[in-house]
Formats: C-alpha cells, sequence, structure tokens
C-alpha cells in the first residue's frame, strides 16, 4: 500500500462503511479496496493529487489502460462497479462537490466491454465445419460451436460435459459450472439436430475400442476426452475459414448468446440463470452492449441521429 498517495485517503472510510452500513463480506470488501487502489496508484501517477481533481475522462482512461493491458473483460467491469460505489459515497460524505461517475455512460466506456457476433457473423462461424463431410472431427467441430451459442456455454463446460448431460426427451443439458454449481440449459433445434448425428454417427467412430467407456460427450480422435485446450484452436479453426475480421475466442459465442437473447425480448434474470451467473451484476454488462448498438443504430438511421 503506498500510504504516500494522498488518493488512498478516504478509501479506509470507505471500506468501513462496506462493513458497518453494507454488511459485505471480507473477501467482497478485500476486492473493493484492491480495484479501488489500483485506480489511485494509476491516478496519482498520470499527476492526480485528490479525487476532486478527476474527470470522468480519468477514471476512462483507469478502464483504458486495463483494457490495454488484457484484463478480462469482468474484471474490468467489476472495478467500474466499485469505482461508482466509491465515488457515490464520496459525494454522499461531502468528501467530493459532485459525483463525475455519474457521466461514464460513455460510448468511449463500453469499448472494453465483451465484443460479440452479429447473427450472420455467428453463422459464418458455424457453417466453418461442414455437416455434410465424412470426416467425423467436422460434424463434432460444428456441434460444439453449436453448443457454445445455442446454450451459452463456458469452454471448459462444453469440454467437460459427460454423456449423461444431455436429456434429449426434454431437450436440455445439464451443465456444471464455476463452484461446481448445476444449472440446466436448453439446447436449440439446429444444435440438438446435430448432437444426435454426431453421437449415433460419429462419436463411435472417435471412441474405437478403447473409448467405449470415456464418459465424455466429445472426444479426440484417439477416443479420449477434449481439453479446453483444443475447444480453443476448433474456435480458432472456425474464425480462419470463416474469414471474420474480428478478435474471435470461445467465449465470444457465449457473449453473442447473451446479447442476441437480450436484443430479442429476454429478460435479465432468465440470461443470468442460463448463464450460470451468481451475480446479476456480471450479467448486466450486456445491457451497456445493447443501449450502446441501439445507440450506433439509432444515429445511423433517424434523420436527426
Amino acid at each position: 500500500m503506498n500510504q504516500s498517495n494522498p488518493l488512498y485517503r478516504g478509501i479506509d472510510y470507505f471500506i468501513e462503511h462496506l462493513t458497518i452500513e453494507r454488511g459485505l463480506s471480507a473477501n467482497t470488501r478485500s476486492a473493493y479496496r484492491c480495484d479501488i487502489e489500483a485506480a489511485a496508484d494509476y491516478l496519482f501517477a498520470s499527476g492526480k493529487r485528490s479525487w476532486e481533481d478527476c474527470s470522468y475522462d480519468d477514471l476512462l482512461d483507469v478502464l483504458d489502460d486495463m483494457r490495454e493491458r488484457n484484463f478480462e473483460s469482468s474484471s474490468i467491469a467489476r472495478h467500474l462497479v466499485a469505482i461508482k460505489m466509491f465515488f457515490r459515497f464520496l459525494t454522499s460524505e461531502e468528501l467530493i462537490s459532485r459525483n463525475v461517475t455519474e457521466e461514464m455512460d460513455s460510448p468511449r466506456l463500453w469499448k472494453i466491454l465483451p465484443e460479440f457476433l452479429s447473427e450472420q457473423e455467428v453463422s459464418r462461424l458455424l457453417n466453418a465445419f461442414s455437416t455434410r463431410s465424412d470426416d467425423p472431427l467436422e460434424l463434432r467441430n460444428r456441434v460444439i460451436l453449436e453448443m457454445l451459442y445455442s446454450s451459452g456455454l463456458r469452454v471448459s463446460e462444453a469440454a467437460k460435459l459427460p454423456m449423461r448431460a444431455v436429456d434429449f426427451d426434454e431437450e436440455v443439458i445439464r451443465v456444471t459450472g464455476k463452484g461446481s454449481k448445476t444449472r440446466v440449459v436448453p439446447i436449440g433445434k439446429p444444435a440438438l439436430r446435430l448432437l444426435k448425428r454426431y453421437i449415433m454417427d460419429c462419436r463411435p467412430a472417435l471412441a474405437g475400442e478403447k473409448g467405449l467407456t470415456e464418459p465424455a460427450l466429445f472426444l479426440s480422435n484417439h477416443g479420449r476426452a477434449l481439453d479446453r485446450e483444443r475447444v480453443w484452436q476448433v474456435v480458432k479453426i472456425a474464425a480462419q475459414r470463416s474469414g471474420i475480421r474480428k478478435n474471435i475466442y470461445p467465449h465470444i459465442l457465449r457473449h453473442s448468446f447473451a446479447s442476441h437473447m437480450l436484443a430479442n425480448g429476454a429478460d435479465l434474470r432468465s440470461i443470468q440463470e442460463l448463464l450460470g451467473h451468481s451475480d446479476i451484476s456480471t450479467t448486466e454488462i450486456y445491457t451497456h452492449i445493447e443501449s450502446s448498438r441501439l445507440l450506433s443504430i439509432h444515429r445511423k438511421f433517424h434523420p436527426r441521429g
């Protein structure tokens, strides 16, 4: 802790407020402290000597710096929440004259949030693997992509899906996610059809004699369960074949799943449950993606946009 940094003043009072007034856990308080102290260190290095001197552009620079250093989007979103809570506290205690974070709903800010593909781009990515090929790996790879998008799975969740997780009668899969929590997620009709073909025709060919007892749903050409690194490779191959000029990574299909659900009218609580988020604030980042998309559409098509 850099006690010579004047921006550290007020952080202890804020943490005390979180303890007494908000009753937050020690782990949560520690995470907020780390987030705010990291922002204080960046701003101090940039020449700021008080929170009063910080504009919302300064705070956006903090988040932009995190993005440039390849922080996870969830970490950046958490930092944003911590900063906004801190500034609300400073304002309520009259330690600063105004809460500049109220002005932070900026298009520049949401560039740090998860990228997602359009529905057309998703189709191009999925079609990178043929459903008519005799190669069982082609159909396996197509099914993996379909499942990532259709059910919003994490890569690790898709890689470790067991055969018994699939319920064809109910058209759902039982997914074990973070914290060993299990959730039930629907499978889309196209994904379901291809999954049935894969299990009936392709998986036995991949399993061979050695893989007959392997419980994993997705198998390598040696009959063993896939690891998450191999699923990454599948997505990267699809990206190369599709020619989409974006940074394509497995989680982008999960982000696209959530963004398209929201755009088509799904409520946030349902999306939270489908994604397996324990905190709805994690899911709320997608509302900003949708707001940004609508803003760009309005500006492009409205005569006075």
